[in-house]
């Protein structure tokens, strides 16, 4: 047995499935999970000592690559002034700030340590701002594991999602509204019946968990109405897309295309912790007013603003600011989409793909998918069968054909050329 073998069999007697996170374990395209030893840079090492170019990168988080010396040193410093206070630092008002002055749409914001959490404040806030509570979220999104996100689409609009997990009763799903992803019309029709009572509307600007598939101008631009004349507040979630596809995130990709474009809630994560377990939630101060201590909104964490967490976040914030960044790796990123364009098309194989900052996607298709019914039309096996072809080779995509591919500073021309001729070998 390989040691990748070995430690996955040890896991599954310890821990369920033998994995911590379920897209983990490569259920969905077969084969043992690498246990990563290492990283460096743009590369991964697993137990056996397989190198591979990495476009996982912690799902997002390490946009400079893996162990970058600024990141690392700062890191350093913080673990030797401690692991932990349970009370305030200055680091966490330094980071609030770094955030801040990226984001103009918020005037305050909170840390927290997961995604899940903040998306779950998130929607709390809102609740408790509005004094409602029901709202919409898309099939497709993922904003999470609390109970009110795992909910799929109803039979129809007049009715609400059931749950999509065990363990979620009925009634926790009785509030939420699902609808399909970029489709305008039942997005005005949920409005004019439920409008009322509509709390918020949370979305993610790119699907990252449809694989790659991006809120279209129109739909966004509705979405941003009907939540002004109803009163109901826009939540987007951003944390895949935050400080990923641009310094400005997705929303600022969005307000470039549709003028005035803001959110009322903004939700970030992965890349403003670096790495660590890190997130936070955020919007103007009459919103976040209605947060504990101030209002009734209740929400606290023991390991909230952790030093270490911060330090790490702020390190990368600091890196990523830096001119020509984003430029760079936009350039790379679309540079991997378009080979692997050409290299599909060289091959006969139907395929389109995306990207956005450091952020991309492709599907076996011949069209850009617009909502989560079409993603699923993708041929599974092929993919399968290419995921197992190219980690073969050294290249390691995510193990599902649902997720987003993430490039970082650190991935070079050799890299990418690596990944093309991996790609042109593997779907000959």
């Amino acid at each position: 047995m390989s040691q990748n073998e070995t430690l996955f069999a040890r896991a599954q007697r310890v821990i369920p499935g033998g994995v911590n996170s379920p897209v983990r374990a490569f259920r969905a395209v077969g084969g043992t999970p690498r246990f990563i030893t290492r990283g460096e840079g743009a590369h991964i090492v697993d137990a056996d000592g397989r190198r591979y170019i990495d476009y996982i990168g912690s799902w997002g988080p390490m946009i400079l690559g893996h162990g970058h010396p600024a990141v690392v040193e700062a890191v350093q410093k913080a673990v030797l002034e401690g692991f932990s206070f349970g009370a305030p630092t200055e680091r966490e008002v330094e980071l609030a700030e770094e955030i801040l002055a990226l984001v103009p749409s918020c005037e305050q914001i909170r840390l927290v340590s997961s995604g899940t959490e903040a998306t779950m404040s998130a929607i709390r806030l809102a609740r408790g701002a509005t004094q409602r509570s029901k709202f919409i979220k898309f099939e497709g999104c993922y904003h999470g594991h609390t109970d009110a996100l795992l909910v799929k689409a109803g039979s129809g609009l007049a009715t609400f999602g059931h749950p999509t997990s065990a363990g979620v009763p009925e009634a926790t799903a009785q509030h939420t509204i699902v609808l399909e992803y970029n489709n305008v019309a039942q997005l005005e029709e949920a409005f004019a019946l439920h409008g009322a009572e509509l709390a918020c509307v949370i979305v993610e600007p790119i699907a990252g968990n449809m694989n790659f598939v991006r809120a279209s101008v129109p739909f966004m631009t509705r979405m941003r109405e009907l939540c002004r004349q109803h009163g109901a507040l826009l939540v987007l979630d951003e944390v895949m897309t935050g400080f990923r596809v641009g310094l400005r995130s997705a929303q600022g990709v969005y307000a470039d295309l549709i003028p005035g474009f803001v959110p009322d809630i903004s939700v970030f994560g992965k890349v403003i912790g670096g790495g660590m377990p890190l997130a936070a939630f955020g919007a103007s101060r009459e919103i976040m007013r209605h947060l504990a201590p101030l209002g009734g909104v209740y929400q606290a964490g023991t390991l909230s603003g952790n030093p270490v967490a911060t330090a790490c976040g702020l390190a990368t914030l600091r890196e990523i600011k830096k001119p020509g960044f984003f430029e760079a790796l936009s350039t790379r990123t679309r540079r991997l989409v378009d080979g692997l364009k050409a290299v599909a098309t060289e091959n006969g194989v139907p395929f389109s793909a995306d990207s956005e900052g450091g952020m991309f996607g492709f599907f076996l298709l011949g069209e850009l998918p617009q909502n989560y019914t079409t993603v699923m039309t993708t041929d599974k096996e092929r993919f399968n069968r290419f995921f197992h072809a190219m980690l073969d080779a050294g290249v390691y995509l995510a193990p599902a054909l649902y997720e987003a591919g993430f490039v970082s500073a650190a991935h070079t021309d050799a890299d990418i050329d690596a990944t093309l001729e991996a790609a042109r070998r593997a779907l000959r």
